[in-house]
């Protein structure tokens, strides 16, 4: 979340809620005991197997797309438009997943 640009003196927001400030907290501290370093994440398995899955379905997705566009000849509309539409299906899961802290 963006946080609105600070009015008036004092020190700008660093968190947009007391809850959001309590979470940073606690992750912080959760971190410490298992000695993560700063760029390292504690992630739920199925959210990665998850993550995975789609990215695998999407490569799959480019390779039939580049064989099918690289065999030569004139693509039809109806052809290069069902390409488009697998590539999207594929894609499109990928852009609404998050990984959730």
């Amino acid at each position: 979340m963006v946080l609105p640009a600070p009015e008036g003196p004092g020190r700008p927001k660093r968190f947009c809620s007391q809850a959001c400030r309590q979470w940073d907290w606690v992750s912080r501290q959760r971190a410490d005991e298992l000695a993560l370093s700063e760029n390292e994440l504690v992630v739920a398995r199925e959210e990665i197997d998850a993550l995975k899955d789609q990215i695998y379905v999407l490569a799959c997705a480019v390779q039939d797309v580049q064989h099918d566009v690289n065999q030569g000849g004139p693509q039809s509309k109806e052809s290069l438009r069902e390409c488009l539409d697998w590539l999207l299906e594929a894609a499109i899961p990928i852009t609404q997943s998050s990984i959730r802290p």
